[in-house]
């Protein structure tokens, strides 16, 4: 329940609170005075999508506050990732600024404006001056039936199998391909197949094909270097190597070292200078053996490593590139070659998701059958009420394919005359009958709507007399189980409150504001004298005012209400 509403800078209201109660709560005032922005402010508190022309001339932002005593779970609370306030409030804050800047919060803590949105969602229902229009639009049918039935879990029971339907047929539908490009598809894999065999590469050897044939096409110059390198440690013809050289050198100073100990630390140096040398001739050795290759064998490098090039440029950077793109040519080809089978299997699920599909499809038809027995009977007497005697309301069903909601197609037909036959409510409906058809779906609704408040902007377009007292009362009843508010233009309806608020345009200062203001039953007289008789309001309109708000207080009683509460 909307407990207190507060605006600042909005439109041309520059400060109003509301403070609000149950049951029904009337708004009233001149056209243009400004009463819809309280059903604008309310619709911007909960997520609404607005522009900053909805700031007041001169100001830089514009705000709504509103607080709401409604218990909802922890489960609710941790989906929003916001606190349960203290006092057990929901506060509900949102500032529009002028430089485009948008700040919501609930309970302090600042939230997006769809979450905002979607609390709001939980909040308040908001029925415009346009909702009855909604009518005209079948599309919208299926889900009044379905909110009403209430066919949640049988509807996502069913949404889930069709859902696998979907895929199974998208998969039969990608195997359907034309035979022609069946063909060439074929043609393209057992090519690449083809290409790839050929040369059949192995991870890292366009790495070593390279490094070996960089050696091979420099080997002349690396072999003149290593056979000056192996002369120079084994010697030649005409001089003797360094090994050589050493060897003498360890001879000379081991017949000095029979003499003296002093040569002996040179001695050993040499030693292991003369081993060292010759090991490095032997490797130098082993190293010109591996360099003796034959012409063939470049040319047979210089061919490999062009092929795995050629391939990598294709079909991936790396060598493991291109055997991943064999592996997925020889299962798609596989795929291809057993399609026939596979779409055979295929073909048998569709057939087992599709019989269980129907099955639920069949049981979802029947739980909404049944709630529209109970629908059609409960719309008659809200219409009944409404003073839409001998009206009649039908629930029409057809059958439809397969598709998410579902086999049905839902329409409502009318009747607004006994004798006359039904017909689909967005072509014989006239705009009173809507807003009507409209108020008595709500209040069936209501049930099933989460929302403690329900907002009616206008409810009365269309309707006048008799019909309007009726809308009236219907909106007291539907009060006393949903906290209720509404902005009306006719006494009737205005009567009927519980809580009545003026809403008028003042000039002061040059400036246009709007006050909101509650008022007590001698001011509920005169709103409702304006409401009659304009400008003309005489002691015979105030007296005709004081019996409406006198029988609506007696409406009230017969209903188990003393009525006293409307006396402020």
């Amino acid at each position: 329940m909307l407990t207190l509403l507060q605006m600042e800078n909005l439109a041309v209201i520059e400060s109003a609170e509301l403070s609000l109660g149950e049951g029904l709560t009337v708004l009233t005032g001149e056209t243009g005075a400004g009463k819809s922005i309280v059903i604008d402010a309310l619709h911007l508190v909960t997520g609404g999508r607005t522009g900053r022309e909805i700031i007041r001339t001169g100001e830089d932002s514009a705000s709504v506050t509103a607080v709401f005593r409604q218990d909802m779970p922890d489960v609710w609370y941790d989906a929003m990732g916001i606190e349960r306030d203290p006092d057990g409030d929901l506060i509900l804050f949102r500032r529009i600024s002028a430089d485009g800047k948008n700040v919501c919060r609930i309970n302090g803590r600042p939230v997006t404006a769809s979450q905002l949105r979607e609390a709001g969602a939980d909040l308040v229902d908001i029925h415009g001056q346009n909702d009855g229009r909604k009518l005209l639009d079948e599309s919208t049918h299926l889900r009044y039936l379905d909110r009403y039935a209430g066919t949640d879990d049988a509807l996502a029971a069913y949404r889930a199998v069709f859902s696998v339907l979907t895929e199974q047929r998208q998969k039969l539908k990608e195997l359907d391909m034309d035979e022609g490009e069946k063909a060439r598809t074929i043609d393209m894999l057992t090519f690449r197949i083809d290409e790839i065999e050929r040369v059949s590469p192995k991870p890292g050897e366009t790495e070593e094909i390279g490094n070996r044939r960089d050696l091979l096409k420099n080997a002349e110059k690396l072999m003149d270097s290593l056979n000056s390198a192996v002369a120079a440690l084994h010697g030649g013809d005409r001089s003797s190597g360094a090994v050589a050289l050493a060897e003498e050198a360890e001879s000379e100073l081991s017949l000095a070292s029979r003499y003296t100990d002093r040569f002996q630390d040179v001695l050993s140096r040499i030693t292991d200078a003369r081993y060292a040398l010759d090991d490095a001739a032997s490797e130098l050795a082993d190293l010109r053996r591996e360099l003796d290759f034959s012409p063939e064998e470049l040319e047979e490098l210089e061919e490999r490593f062009h092929a795995l090039r050629r391939l990598q440029k294709k079909y991936g950077p790396t060598e493991e590139d291109v055997l991943a793109t064999l592996e997925d040519a020889r299962r798609m080809l596989d795929e291809l070659s057993c399609q026939d089978e596979s779409r055979a299997r295929l073909e048998a699920k569709i057939r087992e998701t599709e019989a269980e599909a129907v099955r639920l499809a069949s049981t979802l038809t029947e739980k909404r059958k049944r709630g529209a027995e109970r629908l059609e009977a409960q719309i008659v007497k809200e219409l009944s009420q409404l003073n839409m005697k001998g009206i009649s309301f039908q629930v029409v069903f057809e059958r439809a394919a397969l598709g998410p909601n579902g086999a049905d197609s839902v329409r409502f037909y009318m009747s607004a005359n006994p004798g006359e036959e039904p017909g689909r409510i967005s072509r014989i409906a006239s705009g009173g009958e809507l807003s009507r058809i409209m108020l008595a779906m709500k209040n069936v609704l209501a049930e099933n709507d989460p929302a403690g408040t329900l907002v009616f902007d206008e409810v009365d377009a269309g309707v006048s007399g008799i019909a309007a007292q009726r809308v009236g009362e219907k909106l007291w009843t539907l009060g006393r189980v949903r906290q209720v508010l509404c902005v009306t233009h006719l006494p009737q309806i205005a009567s009927m409150a519980d809580t009545q608020f003026s809403v008028e345009k003042t000039l002061r200062d040059g400036r246009t504001r709007t006050l909101v203001t509650e008022l007590d039953r001698e001011g509920r007289k005169a709103e409702l004298g304006r409401l009659s008789g304009g400008e003309n309001v005489s002691e015979t309109t105030l007296k005709s005012a004081d019996e409406q708000i006198a029988a609506a207080d007696g409406f009230k009683r017969r209903f188990g209400t003393d009525g006293a509460h409307t006396d402020r």
